[in-house]
């Protein structure tokens, strides 16, 4: 007596197959996806997921075209066409309401100064740098601890909301 697989079984065992590689493929895809995917209104959520003991930074150096992200200040990723050097950095005062920031100064592992275009940190609590971020026509509110990033069509609306939040921790 012959012991084989009937066709049947061998369909069946093709089919689990097709099942579990397209879920396998579709989970790889949404991978490649996120890291290409980034953008202003991500960026805090997408730094907290490095794994750190110290920080993750994303520095932008010279016009913007490509940032680094460093993870415990050594190179983990690029990113390319993020930004461009019209991106503007805002400090929010309760006094004086929004203050442009100025750029700092990075000198590379050559000693080599190195304008920084734009730089954003999340520290090991996963708590981001507090300032607005003017680009392309919105505001992306970077100030919130908890709250993901607000996004204003403008500077004036984005200090509106924090004093109307201002307002209501007060009452």
């Amino acid at each position: 007596m012959k012991k084989a697989f009937s066709l049947i079984e061998l369909m069946i065992v093709i089919v689990i197959i097709g099942v579990v590689y397209t879920l396998a493929i579709t989970k790889f895809q949404k991978i490649g996806e996120e890291s290409t995917h980034v953008n202003l209104k991500s960026l805090k959520a997408y730094l907290q997921k490095f794994p750190h003991t110290k920080d993750v930074k994303l520095l932008c150096l010279e016009d913007c075209s490509s940032c680094d992200i460093l993870v415990d200040g050594k190179k983990q990723a690029t990113l390319n066409d993020f930004l461009d050097k019209s991106v503007k950095v805002y400090r929010y005062d309760f006094a004086y309401g929004a203050i442009e920031q100025t750029k700092e100064v990075y000198f590379n592992k050559a000693n080599v100064e190195k304008h920084v275009c734009f730089s954003y940190t999340v520290d090991k609590q996963g708590v981001g740098e507090q300032v607005f971020v003017a680009f392309k026509g919105l505001v992306y509110d970077f100030s919130n601890y908890l709250a993901p990033v607000g996004v204003y069509t403008s500077l004036q609306k984005a200090i509106d909301a924090k004093k109307e939040l201002a307002h209501e921790v007060l009452r």
